[in-house]
């Protein structure tokens, strides 16, 4: 590849990374659910270069496209990572170790830095892309692989809805309240219009060339639970992503229509 090729791919590469990681932060607000889920994301979709690159061997990077997930989501990367080779596996693409990626990736920090910074946690841009450049050259034509797949865990603010039966909904998915601790219930006063910390999941693919050909976003599960002790407030979950459905269903909407999911609860029109 000319140096003016990679000029543009570094261009290109950075300002997506840029792009989705502005996604990060972005927070649900109230919201009420009709016959679907008013909230189910419309996922960005290449099909025609999709077409083109013939996918058939992909790797799971096991590191995030943007910052690093929070720390207390973190044990839970790889669970979610199953749910996706196994979903991607249905759809006919063959999905190789993750060691493929994380070794020429640790190999490749050591010559550019990390891109992380272990303090703020944001991602230098520049060097991100150029370590991803590095890793892409080697592992495309040693390890035969036609895409690089991202899967990040989100943390958003989302609310319940007001009425009796409160649920909260973001990013296609509903979760009603859960709760925590030894109490004798939730008090008529507690306050339900605070935001609540919920998952999301994105997963990104990447062609041979880093062109993105797909990103998708499906909710999980709820971080926090009304702390039923106190009666006052929401605490953070003992077990976050404990629930295998909830992954299955947030994995499944990300991933539409890449791989279309049977009960999406978009809208069809």
């Amino acid at each position: 590849m000319s140096t003016t090729n990679k000029r543009a791919l570094s261009i290109y590469f950075t300002a997506v990374l840029t792009g989705l990681a502005l996604l990060n932060g972005c927070a649900s607000g109230p919201i009420s659910g009709g016959g679907y889920n008013s909230t189910t994301p419309t996922n960005s979709i290449d099909q025609e270069a999709l077409a083109t690159a013939q996918i058939k061997r992909v790797v799971i990077a096991d590191i995030n496209l943007g910052s690093p997930s929070r720390k207390y989501m973190q044990k839970k990367e790889k669970s979610v990572d199953v749910v996706v080779a196994a979903a991607l596996a249905r759809h006919g693409w063959e999905v190789v170790s993750s060691r493929e990626f994380s070794q020429r990736w640790r190999n490749a920090v050591s010559m550019y830095g990390n891109p992380v910074d272990p303090t703020t946690g944001r991602v230098n841009g520049k060097t991100f892309s150029r370590i991803v450049q590095t890793v892409r050259d080697q592992i495309m034509e040693s390890a035969q692989i036609d895409a690089l797949v991202f899967t990040d865990l989100l943390e958003k603010d989302v609310y319940f809805t007001q009425g009796v039966n409160r649920v909260a909904r973001w990013d296609g998915v509903s979760r009603k309240p859960p709760t925590q601790g030894a109490g004798d219930g939730v008090s008529v006063n507690f306050n339900w219009g605070v935001p609540v910390a919920a998952t999301t999941v994105r997963v990104s693919v990447f062609n041979a060339d880093l062109k993105l050909l797909f990103s998708g976003e499906g909710g999980i599960a709820l971080n926090e639970a009304v702390d039923v002790r106190s009666g006052s407030g929401f605490i953070r979950r003992r077990e976050i992503l404990g629930n295998e459905s909830h992954i299955e269903e947030g994995v499944a909407i990300a991933l539409h229509p890449l791989v279309p999911m049977s009960k999406w609860p978009g809208n069809p029109d």
